[in-house]
């Protein structure tokens, strides 16, 4: 309001003075005499100050100038605030506000505190908001048709040109009547699910807040907790578990709750539930796993397939590492069951046997190496958009386009069958060749896309198991080069640089290598076996190598050498550089034990080419990925493609590695990876007994591993490759290898022949201790001039290599002296030697007999002795 209005008009006129006398002093009429009473005419009050204007119509301060004088006297002392506020608060608030905040004639903290009026105030306006809300929610939230809800979709799946290469979705769901489906489902899928369901109001307010808390604090969110709440999320909605969506949910089944009854309820709740194996509702899961309709699903089976509604990935006693878990489930329902009253103990106790599904009807789409592709696909689809679950993948509606190649694809299996035909004959060794198992994966190194996968011999012929994503498969001596990466990269901690720290080295330095050789710790102190007594190391040969570098080491795959060296850069560091290269961590067996570098983990075939792909990569790492692209009802989802790669290795140290693994290839255990024509890298791998046998191996451009073992199918549990193929045993190099060839042609028939970086420098010579000097030891092999060799010895024991001159006698504690040989006769106690070896100090040492071994024993040490096998275990498997 203007000083115009707010002040009321001089009714004397200008430059006169208002009627009373208020300009003169004294009382009225003339100066000094006693002025007017302040209030009105009759003198009756106070007298009103000297210098006041002495008028009835004394105008008013703004609020403005109000707060200015306060702030003004606030300044001049904290004495004064008083009077301020006094001064304010007899002057009077000026025009009244509507909403008094701040508070006129509070100070401080109080002038900003708001009443207990306007605190109800505030709390009835919000409350009024969300009733108004929630009604609005509620009155615009329609409910969909069911049948709109099951219309069939199809996900489909895209090679990596953008052609399709298979769909599934929309066959495997039929909506049946209640009457249609068995009661005794009916009551298992209640008792196991919301046994208050008939009675409930359908909402369950602490499992919602509970999942609204969850997902505020970031964490797990957990599923709707009554049958009417869980109808309503796979009908009506999609499975993301965002608030969003529980808002809609609780909407949603409060009006579902109302508009329909409890058997109409538990009738879409049944024909839309996810029962795993591409079933949606209970007819096509009763069909799927029993092979009838779902009104003839009897006790037993119906507990069953109600264990499924929790997850069907987890309690389908299909997948073996589900058997015993599902059983529990359903043995539990059939309790429940009982304690509802609906079925009685006597009809539980006829419930003994375990109701195991019938096998899987796949579809003629899913032949095969697609059903492993699509596998493989989906599984990279769900860890990385965890809103998309298998059920969500099942009920259709997506695109995934992926990044395999179909000429690749088809290259790779025709590689596999061709050397399956030429070597397998389970016809004439029933005993040999039959359950003989493939796995490989193949990926371009320079960011991960894996292009082309062999996961077995396809679901039309009974395996269901992918394997290329296998776990369980020992990996052998492929799991060397992450022994000597570290060593580079680490260093030993048997010698220290000028830094302090363990001392880096080459692959020209120099390790024992002798059968039977004692292991040491950093310390020197013996490496003890599980019984006590010090553990020794076999190789596949029982020779006499002498020290030998780390380069020939892996070119012949000597166990001994490697496995010292594990202990001298420590088996955590060594497992810490295999999981930076790509390898999963759940995948390594213990560090702690002895054998832990000769490859006791159980690594996939696509995490080995992963790692071995980080080599060929110059140290960078890049993540495996199968999805280039995924769209959910014409929406693109984010965060698929290929990632940014991270350095995992120095380049120099990954192109040495390299170095060395191209020496195996052309003239190590690797040779048949000649016939390819161009630069090869790579390892071979057997295993303890002859389990497994392996090959990984790369140009610049590509990556493949193949594995080959032979399993049980009924224990899934895996069995010696001796005797395969007519053969004694099976190494890497052989089968595997030939498959890596065969295969490796074609996939880069069109592909320039390119060579791998020419290695620098890295670290020093550090040999072991007890190695003889340089002078009088043999040189050792070089990039450029390495001993020639076999590919493979049939004899071990009669090694047709050059062997390095003998050193001196010179002998570390405990360990054989490399100019020993073995005996002939029975062994026999020769006089203690007196050697001083700097490391250990000097001391007395009885020579050990060398015609016993240790058996194996799993890969753990053992110092027991015994007679050398003929056989390879994992203490001998080298190759």
């Amino acid at each position: 309001m203007s000083e115009r209005r707010r002040r009321t008009p001089n009714p004397g006129g200008d430059g006169q003075q208002p009627p009373g006398g208020g300009g003169r002093r004294g009382g009225p009429g003339g100066p000094g005499g006693p002025g007017p009473d302040e209030l009105g005419s009759d003198g009756i009050g106070r007298r009103r100050p000297q210098g006041a204007r002495e008028t009835a119509q004394q105008p008013r301060m703004t609020r403005a100038e109000m707060r200015k004088v306060a702030q003004k006297k606030g300044k001049a002392g904290g004495g004064r605030r008083g009077e301020a506020a006094a001064a304010a608060a007899a002057a009077g608030p000026g025009k009244k506000r509507f909403i008094d905040y701040p508070r006129f004639g509070k100070t401080g903290v109080r002038r900003w505190l708001p009443s207990w009026k306007q605190w109800l105030s505030g709390f009835l306006l919000v409350f009024g908001c969300f009733v108004g809300l929630v009604f609005y929610l509620y009155e615009t939230t329609e409910v969909p048709e069911l049948n709109k809800l099951v219309q069939g979709q199809n996900t489909i799946y895209y090679w990596a040109d953008g052609s399709e290469m298979t769909r599934k979705g929309q066959t495997n769901r039929q909506i049946v009547e209640l009457q249609d489906i068995s009661p005794n489902l009916q009551n298992a899928v209640i008792a196991a699910e919301n046994q208050d369901f008939r009675t409930d109001s359908g909402i369950d307010p602490k499992g919602m807040l509970r999942a609204v808390y969850n997902m505020a604090k970031g964490g797990e969110t957990q599923g709707a907790s009554t049958i009417t709440q869980q109808y309503v999320k796979n009908a009506y909605l999609s499975q993301e578990q965002t608030l969003s969506r529980k808002v809609k949910e609780f909407f949603i089944t409060l009006k579902i709750n109302q508009q329909k009854g409890k058997p109409e309820i538990l009738k879409g709740y049944l024909n839309t539930s996810w029962f795993g194996r591409g079933a949606n509702g209970a007819q096509a899961a009763a069909q799927a796993y029993y092979g009838v309709d779902a009104k003839d699903l009897n006790v037993c089976q119906s507990a069953m397939l109600a264990g499924l509604l929790k997850g069907a990935a987890y309690y389908d006693p299909t997948n073996p590492a589900n058997k015993e878990r599902a059983q529990g489930r359903w043995s539990w329902i059939l309790d429940q069951m009982v304690k509802t009253k609906a079925i009685t103990p006597d009809e539980r106790a006829k419930c003994t046997a375990f109701p195991n599904p019938v096998l899987l009807k796949p579809s003629s789409n899913m032949n095969g190496e697609i059903s492993y592709l699509v596998d493989t696909a989906n599984k990279y689809v769900m860890a990385s958009d965890k809103t998309i679950t298998q059920q969500v993948i099942d009920r259709g509606g997506l695109k995934i386009y992926t990044t395999f190649e179909k000429d690749k694809v088809d290259a790779l299996k025709k590689a596999v069958d061709d050397v399956k035909a030429e070597n397998l004959n389970p016809q004439k060794r029933p005993d040999n060749d039959t359950n003989i198992q493939f796995g490989s994966a193949s990926i371009r190194p320079s960011d991960g896309a894996i292009i082309a996968l062999y996961g077995g011999d396809g679901v039309e012929n009974g395996h269901f198991d992918n394997n290329a994503d296998a776990t369980g498969v020992q990996v052998g001596s492929t799991f060397k080069p992450f022994v000597l990466a570290t060593a580079m990269q680490v260093g030993v901690q048997t010698a220290k640089g000028d830094d302090g720290k363990p001392k880096r080295i080459n692959a020209d330095s120099r390790y024992l290598a002798d059968d039977l050789s004692e292991i040491r710790k950093p310390d020197g102190s013996l490496v003890i076996g599980d019984d006590g007594k010090p553990y020794r190391q076999k190789n596949e040969d029982s020779a006499k190598h002498g020290y030998v570098s780390l380069r020939q080491a892996m070119q012949y795959s000597y166990n001994v050498p490697f496995v010292q060296l594990n202990q001298d850069v420590g088996g955590q560091n060594v497992a810490d550089m295999a999981v930076q290269m790509g390898v999963k961590k759940e995948s390594l067996a213990d560090p702690k034990t002895a054998t832990f570098p000769l490859g006791t983990s159980t690594i996939s075939p696509i995490r080995m080419a992963t790692a071995y792909g980080t080599l060929a990569a110059s140290g960078k790492e890049s993540e495996p990925y199968s999805v280039t692209k995924v769209e959910l009802n014409g929406v693109e989802r984010p965060g698929f493609g290929k990632k940014d790669p991270k350095v995992a290795l120095e380049p120099v140290v990954a192109d040495n590695v390299t170095d060395v693994l191209v020496n195996v290839a052309a003239k190590g255990t690797g040779t048949k990876t000649k016939d390819l024509g161009r630069p090869v890298a790579g390892k071979t791998g057997t295993t303890d007994q002859n389990k497994s046998a392996w090959w990984v191996g790369y140009t610049p451009q590509l990556v493949t591993s193949v594995a080959m073992w032979r399993e049980d199918p009924t224990k899934h549990e895996r069995q010696s490759l001796n005797g395969t193929g007519g053969k004694e045993s099976i190494h890497g190099g052989d089968i595997p290898t030939d498959v890596f060839t065969r295969y490796m042609k074609v996939a880069l028939a069109n592909e320039k022949k390119l060579d791998f970086p020419t290695p620098q420098p890295v670290g020093s010579e550090v040999d072991s201790s007890g190695a003889p000097s340089t002078a009088t030891a043999a040189a050792t092999p070089t990039m450029t001039d390495p001993p020639s060799a076999p590919a493979q010895t049939q004899q071990p024991t009669q090694p047709t290599q050059p062997l390095p001159p003998q050193p001196t006698p010179t002998c570390v504690p405990g360990v054989d002296c490399p100019g020993d040989t073995q005996p002939t006769h029975p062994p026999t106690k020769a006089p203690p030697t007196s050697t001083c070896v700097p490391l250990f100090g000097c001391s007395t040492q009885q020579p050990t007999p060398t015609g016993t071994t240790p058996p194996s024993g799993g890969g753990k040490p053992t110092g027991k002795p015994t007679q050398t096998p003929t056989g390879g275990t994992q203490g001998a498997a080298g190759q």
